[in-house]
């Protein structure tokens, strides 16, 4: 037994489907939500403009993390390779050089104060005056307790080009109390030797030359006998050197009963 067939109708609830999400009355009438009228939920991932932003200022904060602390372990690094096997110090020696002001200059001038030695070059067009400007600062607040009982010392690296009155001008910009020294080559290289600094000015430098030098960056705190104490390194505050000379002050005063 056959039964006729019954022509396919499209149901109601699909065909308005195709056309629209939803029908909704809007002033007694119906207003259709086409697809492009709904938000795509998920067009926007989870790396949105403000985790971007974190992204970046963490990424410069490590950035400058990590840098600083490849600094420190270089100087850290530096400062053991002037330790003797035993671990006592091998800093500082016999020199002869000239002062800014054509005076002769030797180990023995450092008697009888600490002083604090630094090598430089007044062609330095950052790093030396930030070092220089850091020993003013430490100077002005250390002697308000302990008085007139330092002796800075600016030695130059560059011999081709700092004289002793250029030397002598250079220096006015910071602490009065400094002394500059300058030398022939072999002077400078015997000199940097004794206090384990690098530097790269060739011997045959040209006065006259536009060039740069490359040089250890430390800041040695020498005890009124002459003797190393602590190298400060480009990484050390202010503050940082100043509780460390007090501290070593503090400890001469116990063992001599006076600061120098």
């Amino acid at each position: 037994m056959h039964t006729s067939a019954r022509p396919f109708q499209q149901p109601r609830n699909v065909a308005s489907a195709r056309g629209s999400i939803k029908n909704t009355p809007v002033g007694g009438r119906l207003q259709r939500r086409s697809y492009s009228q709904i938000p795509e939920r998920n067009s926007i991932g989870a790396f949105t403009p403000t985790s971007a932003a974190l992204f970046i200022v963490a990424g410069i904060g490590l950035a400058v993390y990590f840098r600083y602390e490849k600094k420190r372990l270089a100087e850290e690094r530096e400062k053991e390779r002037g330790m003797k096997s035993f671990g006592r110090p091998s800093i500082g020696g016999p020199f002869s050089l000239t002062t800014h002001d054509g005076k002769p200059f030797t180990e023995e001038n450092l008697l009888g104060k600490w002083s604090l030695v630094y090598f430089g070059f007044t062609n330095c067009p950052d790093i030396c005056p930030a070092e220089l400007d850091k020993v003013t600062i430490v100077l002005n607040n250390i002697q308000k307790e302990h008085g007139d009982i330092f002796l800075p010392v600016f030695v130059s690296v560059d011999p081709a080009r700092d004289s002793p009155s250029r030397i002598g001008k250079y220096l006015e910009d910071f602490h009065p109390s400094f002394t500059g020294l300058v030398g022939e080559y072999d002077s400078t290289k015997a000199v940097c030797k004794a206090y384990r600094v690098y530097f790269s000015t060739p011997p045959n430098a040209d006065p006259k030359g536009d060039y740069l030098v490359d040089h250890s960056i430390f800041v040695y705190l020498m005890d009124p006998r002459g003797e190393f104490v602590e190298a400060f390194g480009q990484t050390v505050t202010a503050e940082e050197m100043e509780t460390k000379i007090h501290e070593v002050i503090g400890e001469w005063k116990k063992e001599t009963g006076k600061t120098v």
